[in-house]
């Protein structure tokens, strides 16, 4: 819950010039903001009116497509102003919201039915780590959420260790390849070895530039689901980088 409108637009503004500046291949490497639901409108215009790369998507998104659902966002009401992605299950909406398994596959389900792809967030507790081991919880989260979908289904997965969320923590690049890796293996459990491969893989959990470049050398890690970091326009477009300055 982060920038007013007038704020997205600058922000956005700021971010393609930075970009720009440094020649980002944007199809190479492609940047999404996910501003509150308030800004969409003055981000798509500026997009389009400006012809700019980012792409943008919403922080969350309804199970419902309409209806008596009062503060509910419809997938179509985001397709409608242009949005590509929804993030699903967010680690603050299943902890400050109660969302669930169930609800989370609800989601994922209404997002692509409007032909927007959703990015569902799956990760620990430090409590849940201890108890339960790497893997266990995400894989867990994962599968409910995959249930029923087809094989040819657009979706993203951001593993988002909580323990490791605005602690200034972050998973060491061998903890996240290994829980990223059994993703994918549910991946190709549930919905075959095509949509496995092709399906990316975020890590999520105190990304900063500095760290950005030991991530992405791992093989199941495809990308990276930025939170306090991506506030700070220089630090987000470094991320965004990374190709421009893996060692």
């Amino acid at each position: 819950m982060n920038k007013d409108h007038l704020e997205a637009i600058a922000f956005v503004q700021k971010l393609a010039w930075t970009l720009g500046d440094a020649h980002h291949n944007f199809d190479e490497v492609e940047v999404v903001v996910f501003p509150p639901f308030t800004d969409l409108r003055s981000v798509q215009n500026l997009v389009e009116a400006d012809k700019i790369s980012v792409k943008y998507g919403a922080q969350d998104v309804s199970q419902h497509e309409s209806g008596a659902f009062t503060g509910e966002i419809s997938a179509q009401f985001l397709k409608s102003l242009g949005a590509s992605y929804a993030l699903v299950g967010h680690s603050e909406r299943r902890q400050y919201h109660g969302e669930d398994d169930l609800a989370c596959s609800g989601k994922v389900r209404a997002a692509l039915g409007s032909g927007i792809t959703p990015i569902l967030c799956v990760g620990e507790t430090e409590a849940e780590l201890e108890a339960f081991g790497p893997s266990a919880v995400p894989v867990r989260q994962l599968t409910a959420a995959l249930d029923g979908l087809s094989p040819e289904a657009d979706i993203v997965i951001a593993y988002e260790p909580v323990w490791a969320i605005g602690t200034g923590r972050v998973a060491t690049e061998e903890q996240a390849e290994q829980v990223c890796a059994a993703l994918r293996s549910a991946l190709r459990d549930s919905l075959g070895e095509t949509c496995a491969e092709k399906t990316r893989i975020l890590y999520g959990g105190s990304v900063k530039g500095s760290n950005i470049s030991g991530l992405m050398r791992q093989p199941n890690i495809d990308g990276a689901l930025v939170g306090g970091a991506s506030l700070d326009v220089a630090e987000f477009a470094t991320i965004s980088r990374f190709k421009q300055h893996a060692i």
